[in-house]
């Protein structure tokens, strides 16, 4: 087997070697087209992210409280979004939910992948954020109070800084995970790097090269993620402090 990385200087129309490997006067090569895809994996990644950390942040907190109601909507919304199949929910915003909501045929698919994988994930966030809240001792909970502090306040000043510097080591999985599980927004035909992959694969019949360098650009995108947040995790953990001690 010879191996052919020149499979990307070429013209996506012409399929003649570029000079310097990127398009010129409205050309596109194959490494153009793969950059692209990889902006776009990227775009829904770190959008998806963004929706799972505030819904996933708050269901957890819900699930935390004395409301009966905010414990039940917070448990309802963990197990229905984590008990259906990301592919499944990505097929049913797409294809299913416009029908019955109209609203939503004028949303670009784009955004309702970005909908669909961050309510996926935020479900597992909010098991993450109620785990990290319930693992710090009561105490902190009833001196806030006693301090004349409300609830609202207690969460936001004294439990929820602690709570996530728990939970901060499953976040940065969450943050990994997130950008390989946008990998089946190809099924809806966003131009992401799957999608480019079986496309540039048929036009070239080059396989190895094509899903190798695919394969090297995810690899990336989740150790850089890992690299960030662990050193974010080691700035914001406090010294002397045990996850989950009591």
């Amino acid at each position: 087997m010879a191996w052919e990385w020149q499979v990307f200087c070429k013209d996506t129309i012409t399929t003649e070697a570029t000079v310097g490997c990127f398009g010129k006067g409205g050309e596109i090569t194959y490494l153009d087209w793969m950059l692209s895809a990889w902006g776009w994996t990227l775009s829904v990644s770190a959008l998806a992210f963004a929706v799972a950390l505030v819904i996933g942040s708050l269901m957890g907190i819900f699930r935390t409280t004395p409301s009966r109601w905010l414990v039940a909507l917070g448990n309802v919304w963990t197990e229905l979004f984590r008990n259906i199949p990301l592919l499944v929910q990505i097929f049913l915003w797409y294809h299913a939910l416009p029908g019955i909501f109209p609203v939503l045929k004028g949303v670009p698919g784009f955004f309702l992948v970005v909908i669909a994988l961050g309510f996926f994930t935020s479900a597992r966030i909010a098991e993450q954020v109620r785990a990290g809240i319930q693992s710090l001792p009561k105490g902190q909970r009833y001196a806030g109070l006693a301090m004349g502090l409300t609830l609202t306040q207690t969460y936001r000043y004294v439990i929820l800084p602690m709570a996530f510097r728990v939970v901060m080591p499953p976040l940065t999985s969450e943050a990994m995970s997130i950008i390989k599980n946008s990998s089946v927004a190809f099924a809806v035909s966003i131009s992401e790097l799957i999608l480019f992959a079986m496309q540039a694969t048929e036009e070239t019949s080059r396989p190895y090269e094509v899903y190798g360098a695919v394969t090297a650009l995810y690899f990336v995108s989740a150790f850089v993620v890992n690299r960030v947040l662990i050193y974010v995790e080691a700035k914001v953990r406090v010294p002397g402090m045990a996850a989950g001690a009591k």
